[in-house]
Order: C-alpha cells, then structure tokens, then sequence
C-alpha cells in the first residue's frame, strides 16, 4: 500500500504571482550524483516520472508552513512549494532540510528573508517587534500597504501578527471604519476592505478571536462590504440581522452554547459569502479560519450532547401526536443539521455522539415520522435516516428485527422506507434512487457482522425475506400479470428498474434466500415479461436479472428456468429486434455466448430442441451454430456411452510434443512394420485389451456411418475434410500445428498388417484379422497412438489437417496408394 505520508502536490509560482498546480506525486530524499548533494526528489503517482529534482542548497531559505505546506525560492523568480497530504510527511521532508542546513527543527524558517529594500522600509526587520503607523484616518492607505507588503514573507506576517495583537489594533481599525461610515468616505471604507481582508490572510487564531467576538463581529462584515472590484457595497449586515432568523425549536438555557451558535453561524457566512474566493495559495493561507470553524461545530455537537433535558424534549415534541406540522418541520429539519456537524467529529467522538442519539430513540421517532404526510418532513427524516445507516448499518438492522417482533409488517422501519421509494412522486425519482442505495447498504453481506454465537447475515436476511421482500417486489409483480406491462410510463419503468437493480444485486450476494423467494414466487418469469417494455433500459434490466442468474450456473435455477421455458421471452425481444445491431442484440447474443463458451449442458439442450428452428437462420456470428453443436456432441456421448468412456480413457494419455519431435516420430511410425505396430498398442492401457474387441468396434462403426451422413448433411457448421486436408471456408478456425491421419483406406489395412492381403473396410469382416481391423480404426496424433476421432475434437482435427497437407510426398504415398 503506498505510504500517504509522503504524497504530496508540487506548485510553482507563476508570473502572475499565482501557484500552479504542478502534479501530485511522492517524495523522498536522497543524494544525487549529479547535483552533488542530497536533493528533495518527487516522482509522480501516475506514471513514476520525475516531477522535482531540488538539491538542498545550505543558503536556501525553507519555510514550513500550516504544518503541510514547505515553500522555498530557488531562483529570483522561481518559487516552489510542497504540499503534503499528512503533517508528518512534512515533518519528516523539513527534519531532513534542517539536517542539512543544520537548524533546530523547530524554527519554521530555514534563513531570514532580509533584501536592502525591506530593511529600509522596515527599518530593522530583526528587531524583536514592528512598529505600525498611528491608526488614524489619513493613514489607511500606508497601513493597507503594510500589510499587503508583510503577506508574501512568513517572518514579516509573523511580526505584524504580534504587533495587532499587542497594541489592539482591530478594534481601533473598527472604530474609523465607524468614522468612514459617517463621513462616507469610499476611499478609506476600500482600504479598510483591504485591511481586513490582509488580516484574515495572516492565518492567526489569537487575531480571528478579536474579530469574530460578539462587540467586533459585525463590524468586520461592514468592512468587507465594500470591495473596491464592485460598484456597489453589498448589504451583508442587512441579511444577517433583518433576513436571517434564529430559531430556537427547542429554547436553549445555556448563554454560552448560543452564542457559539450565533458565532458560528456568521463565520461561516464570511467564509462562504463574504470572503472573495481565494486562490490556492490564499486557500492554504486561511486554513486557520476552516479550523476555526470546525472547532467550534465539534464544541456545540459537544455540548448539545451533553444536555439530556434538551435531547429528551427534542424527541418528545418530535414523536409527539399534538406537535404542529410547521413545529415538527423544525424539530426535523434541526436534527438534521444536528447530524450534519456531526460529520466533522473525529470517529471516536461520533461514535459517541450516534450511541447517544440510539439512546434517545433517534429510530423509533424516525419511524413516526416517516409515517406522516408531510413531504418536507419526510425528505429531512430520509437524509437523517442516510447519516445513520452510512454511520452503523448494523444498528438499524438489529433495531428492525427487534420491533418486528412487537409491530405488523406494514409499519416497520425497512418498509416504510420501501413505500417511500415506490410512491416517491419525483419525476426524476431522486428520493427513490438514495432510498434504494440505503437499502442496499442495508441488505449488503459485507457490511454485516458474525460472531461466535450469531450471524447477522443469517439472521437479518431471514427477516427481510419472510417481512419486507413482498413489499419490494409487489409493484413488480403488480405490473407484470398478462404477456406486456400494464403499466409502461417513464416514471414506472424507471421505478422497477430500480427494483431491478436491487434484485440483481441480492442474486448476486445472497445465496439460497433469493434463490427460494425467485423459484417460489416465480419472480423471473414476471421480471421476464418487462423484455416487452418499450423502454429499452427497462427491457436490459430484466435480461441483466436473468443473465446474472445464468451466471451462477446453478442447475437448481437451470431448472426452473427449463420448466417453466423462460428462454422464449429473450428469443422473442431477440426475434423483435431483427436486424438492428444495437445493445439488446448484443447482451441477447452474450447471454447465448456464455451458455456456449461454460459449456451449461442442460441450457443448450434446452434452447436447441425448443428454439432451434427461430435461431439456425442467424448466421452473422456463430454462436447458435456453436450451440447446435455442443448440442449434437452431448447427444453422441449419451447414445455411445462407451465411445466417451474410451474417448477419456485416450485422453488422459494424450499430450503435447514440439513439431520436430511430431517430424521425427510420424517418419519412423510410416516406415515401421508389424513389430513397431506392436509396440505402439502399448499406449492402450492394458484394461481395454481385456474387452471384447467385437463391442468395442461395433459402436465405432456405428457413430463413423452417423458422421458421414451428418457431414452432408450439416456443411455449415461441422468442419469438412477431405483426403487432401482442406477445410470448409464457413467456419474457419486457426490452431497451433500437429498431425493426425486417419487409416481407413485398403492400402492402410494392408501397410498395417505387414502384407498385401484381401482389402477389408474399417468395422467390416474381412480378410484382416481382429488386431488388425482394431488397428485400423486407430489414429496416429503427435506420436501417439489413438483411437478414432470424436465430434467435439473438431478443434483438434483442424490442426491437424493443417499438418497433413505439409507431409513429405512419400507419406502421402502411402496413403493414396490402393
């Protein structure tokens, strides 16, 4: 696993004096040959190549800053900085830096930042302090300079930190904003916004306190009412005294919690609404104002919490019969905000903060609710149901298998939430579509919990099929009662699409649950009659349904699927579809494709002797053909049982030599006599030589009269061979090279029997005796012997045509010789 530590993004600065974004990637340190010392090398995460190369120069000034972010200057206009993903990455990459440079790790800058021009405005930068001009009306335009200067240089930021800080300088810049105000003078309310603004920027908590306390807060909102880009000030005080209310649904008794609540409220409009959008760098550089505000969410979270009076009376009035619906509306809608902040505590505290709500009944007043007619009301209840599935899906599932056993089916938690996506009146079906992922949070095996005495697995999907699987699948079924959809609208189609999808995903994660609920309920043959929807997504939903339930290879679903002919609703869309070479042609002809390719002997059967004549026709790609032919080899196999046993048999003799040892050994089988012919029976295993040799030819015979006649029969799709080795064009196959002849002519009995004796056709009496009539039907591959071929070694027959056709004219000879 790559180590995040050390994953960082490289900026550089740009003329325009804004940071580009350079790449992300990973550094390391290290000594480079090259460069002649030890360097800070990034390479990026994506293809390994060298984003930076940096020797650590022991005069470059490092600064560190917000504990993520390294920047330096390597040339007079060239700035680079490190942005790291984890503060001890940082702290690691700047241990290094200081290592060389031989600082204390502890400073946040490597060098001073002097030049001659800031000594001479700043008179002596290295002094402890520095000195702002007398906070008066005439002067903004100087001090908005001072700052706008002090930004670019962590130390000269440092320095005018301290120094508002000391002299309490906000509050005096406060009181002439008050003065500009009156005299509406424009000119120093636009300094005064550029004042602000450079403050904010300095990043400094003690600085943000004095600002954001309850006598300056506003006043620093009117000071950023007056951007000097805009033409008009903006009316921020206006909206947030006048516009925006604050309502306490549940009165607040402690003073202080509701004036963090205010605090909090107005400093996040500044962030949001009122503070320019700032760039990369200015982003990093306001880091302190993010925290700022997490800080205080995770304080109020804290000690909302800890008020039980107030959580006992929040729910009371929310499950409470005779609250008012506007009331219940903002009972909700502040526990949903409630639930939002709780998003930025850290994990152990929200696991707090969850076990605490549980406590307080947070699923049975969800329940009530959901019950009631309100949209407004329900959609907020839907998106705190979402926080605590995504919090603790386990807690929601033992919470509605334990009130299953006090409350009827229709009133559980999971079905209300299922009535809800089924009825959701979104044209788009928005709700529906996050209702239907929180269920399949829900239902999903991987999120469930076992232990050493129960499974929750078990356990929760049992309940969910015996009570809530019916509510699920009743718009299914309702709709799907004649051969066509009775209902075939937008907003329906995409609603048991969704059902669809659900379903898919159960046949794919749940095991004989599903399995029992589809073949009892025979729920694929409804799902099937949505192939006749003129909705093409929703026709591809059901086909996906039972291509996944293919998928499984289940010969219990196979079944069912046989019984009840659930093949013909595909033929027929396949059928309807014609021609047209589009999505449903293609996931049809797929689905045919695996049946083939696995080899499901009971579906090919199946879809051959009942829909063959519909498919032979289709001949722009094989797959049908290649099904018939599966089909035909599994019927010579159960009609010569014996011919597969013995076809095993040779098989597992077979194997592979390289083509010059194939050379070697069919050279030495045409020039052998009788006692080589001998020796090479060896490779039959001494059992078969024990069967009388009469049974064992007799169905040879039998299946070559069968083969011949099929050959004409059926040309397009058995490969035709002829003496000379070529092959039908129709179906083309290419195979690595090996040889194999078949020695069925008079001259071959004769070669074979060491003499020229009465000619004597394979399986027929005649003057060669039994061995050598056996060995006629026996077939030389790669070196060993053989018995003849069977229909499903085609593949292999291909080859080996191939082969024969290079042999030497003299080994042709032989064969065509009479």
């Amino acid at each position: 696993m790559t180590d995040t530590r050390r994953r960082v993004k490289v900026y550089t600065l740009n003329e325009d004096r804004q940071w580009d974004d350079r790449g992300t990637g990973h550094v390391s340190s290290g000594y480079v040959e090259r460069l002649k010392g030890m360097s800070l090398l990034v390479r990026a995460e994506s293809d390994g190549s060298l984003l930076l190369e940096s020797k650590i120069n022991p005069n470059t000034a490092y600064q560190k800053q917000q504990d993520t972010l390294i920047v330096w200057s390597e040339a007079e206009n060239y700035d680079l900085a490190l942005s790291f993903q984890e503060k001890a990455g940082c702290d690691e990459i700047w241990e290094k830096i200081c290592q060389v440079q031989g600082k204390d790790p502890s400073v946040d800058i490597t060098q001073d930042l002097v030049d001659e021009s800031e000594e001479e405005r700043f008179d002596d930068m290295s002094s402890p302090g520095l000195e702002l001009p007398s906070c008066e009306l005439s002067r903004l335009e100087e001090i908005a300079e001072l700052v706008a200067s002090s930004l670019p240089s962590p130390l000269r930021r440092e320095k005018l930190a301290l120094a508002l800080e000391n002299e309490g300088y906000i509050k005096k810049l406060l009181e002439i904003f008050h003065v500009c105000e009156d005299l509406e003078n424009t000119e120093g309310l636009h300094h005064l916004y550029e004042i602000i603004k450079g403050i904010f920027l300095l990043n400094r908590t003690a600085l943000f306190e004095v600002m954001f306390s309850e006598e300056c807060i506003m006043d620093v909102i009117g000071c950023l009412e007056y951007d000097p880009s805009l033409s008009q000030s903006r009316k921020h005080r206006e909206f947030l005294t006048k516009t925006a209310k604050f309502k306490e649904v549940i009165p607040i008794s402690d003073p202080e919690l509701k004036q963090k609540i205010h605090q909090t409220y107005r400093v996040q409009y500044i962030q949001d609404m009122v503070l320019p959008t700032p760039s990369v760098f200015e982003e990093n550089m306001l880091s302190t104002l993010h925290s700022f505000i997490f800080f205080n969410k995770v304080e109020i979270v804290g000690m909302l919490q800890e008020d039980e009076k107030f959580l006992t009376d929040l729910f009371a009035q929310l499950t409470d019969e005779a609250t008012d619906e506007e009331k219940r509306q903002e009972l909700v809608n502040f526990l949903k905000e409630f639930c939002a902040f709780s998003q930025t505590l850290q994990p152990q505290n929200r696991d707090a903060f969850f076990k605490t709500l549980s406590n307080m009944g947070i699923l049975p007043a969800l329940e009530v609710i959901l019950g009631m007619d309100d949209t407004q009301v329900r959609s907020a209840a839907t998106d705190i149901f979402s926080y605590l599935v995504e919090y603790n899906p386990s807690m929601v599932r033992e919470f509605v298998m334990q009130e299953a056993q006090q409350n009827d089916d229709d009133i559980l938690l999971i079905n209300l939430i299922i009535e809800h996506m089924i009825c959701d009146t979104d044209p788009e079906l928005g709700g529906a579509v996050q209702l239907m992922g929180l269920l399949r949070t829900l239902v999903d095996p991987e999120n469930m919990l076992a232990t050493a005495n129960k499974t929750e697995k078990t356990e929760f999907l049992g309940f969910f099929y015996k009570h809530c699987m019916h509510v699920l699948t009743a718009p299914l079924l309702a709709n799907t009662t004649e051969e066509k959809p009775s209902k075939d609208d937008f907003q329906t189609a995409q609603l048991l699409a969704l059902i669809l999808e659900l379903l898919t995903f159960c046949v794919e994660h749940h095991t004989y649950h599903i399995k029992n609920y589809i073949i009892n309920k025979d729920i694929l043959r409804r799902v099937l009659v949505l192939m006749a929807s003129k909705h093409a997504f929703l026709a591809l939903c059901a086909l996906r349904f039972k291509r996944k339930i293919i998928g499984l290879k289940d010969e219990f679903y196979n079944r069912y699927i046989m019984k009840s002919f659930l093949f013909e609703p595909v033929v027929k869309a396949f059928l309807s579809n014609g021609s047209r070479y589009n999505l449903m042609n293609s996931a049809i002809i797929e689905m045919f494709e695996f049946i083939r390719v696995e080899d499901i002997k009971s579906l090919t059967a199946h879809v051959i002797e009942n829909y063959w004549k519909a498919l032979e026709d289709v001949d722009y790609v094989q797959t049908f053909k290649g099904l018939k032919l599966r089909f035909e080899q599994q019927r010579e196999r159960q009609d010569n049982p014996k011919l597969d046993s013995m076809r095993s048999i040779l098989r597992n003799h077979r194997y592979r030599r390289d083509a010059r040892t194939l050379e070697d050994e069919e050279e030495m089988w045409f020039n052998s006599d009788d006692d080589d012919m001998e020796d090479g029976e060896a490779v039959v295993p001494p059992s078969d030589k024990t069967k009388n040799e009469d049974d064992i030819m007799d169905p040879i015979s039998k299946f070559m009269e069968r083969k011949k006649l099929k050959e004409s029969e059926e040309k397009e799709v058995l490969l035709k061979t002829n003496l000379s080795g070529r092959q039908s064009p129709s179906f083309k196959l290419s195979f690595s090279s090996g040889t194999k002849t078949n020695i069925t002519s008079q001259s071959s009995a004769s070669n074979l029997s060491g003499s020229p004796g009465s000619p004597g056709s394979p399986g027929s009496p005649g003057s060669v005796s039994k061995s050598t009539s056996q060995m006629a039907a026996i077939t030389t591959k790669g070196g060993l012997v053989g018995l003849v071929d069977y229909p499903d070694d085609d593949e292999e027959d291909d080859e080996d045509e191939d082969k024969e056709e290079t042999l030497p004219l003299s080994k042709k000879a032989k064969l065509e010789s009479s």
